[in-house]
């Protein structure tokens, strides 16, 4: 006898599957709490952005903007802040360093994640 599952339960899984995407940035912020402060879905460009850590005044680190996909692609992730134009927020904010645009996706085939950054240097 095949049992399958619930159309709710396979709703759930891929929710699971999304979160626990956002879970490996969550970490990785947990471990730079101190140099940076963390926003999610802000509005910037043609868009929101998922999250955006930007660096605390005594820091000397980079802003990084990050964009989630699930079941894409890291490099399209990264395409997506470039076209929306994600970093109109840290211009406006007085960014003029390097920022890296982060591109994480989450593949539920392989049960990988996959990343790609880019430096990305405001325009003066």
């Amino acid at each position: 006898m095949k049992i399958g599952m619930a159309p709710d339960f396979e709703e759930h899984l891929n929710r699971y599957d999304v979160l626990s995407l956002d879970s490996v940035v969550i970490m990785a912020y947990l471990s730079s709490v101190d140099y940076y402060e963390k926003f999610q879905e802000l509005s910037s460009g043609k868009g929101y952005v998922d999250i955006l850590f930007l660096p605390r005044r005594a820091s000397e680190k980079p802003a990084l903007i990050v964009e989630l996909k699930w079941n894409k692609s890291a490099k399209s992730a990264v395409a997506q802040i470039k076209a929306r134009n994600y970093t109109q927020f840290l211009k406006k904010v007085g960014i003029r360093d390097k920022i890296l645009l982060v591109g994480v996706n989450y593949s539920t085939k392989t049960g990988k994640h996959t990343c790609n950054i880019e430096e990305y240097l405001p325009e003066s």
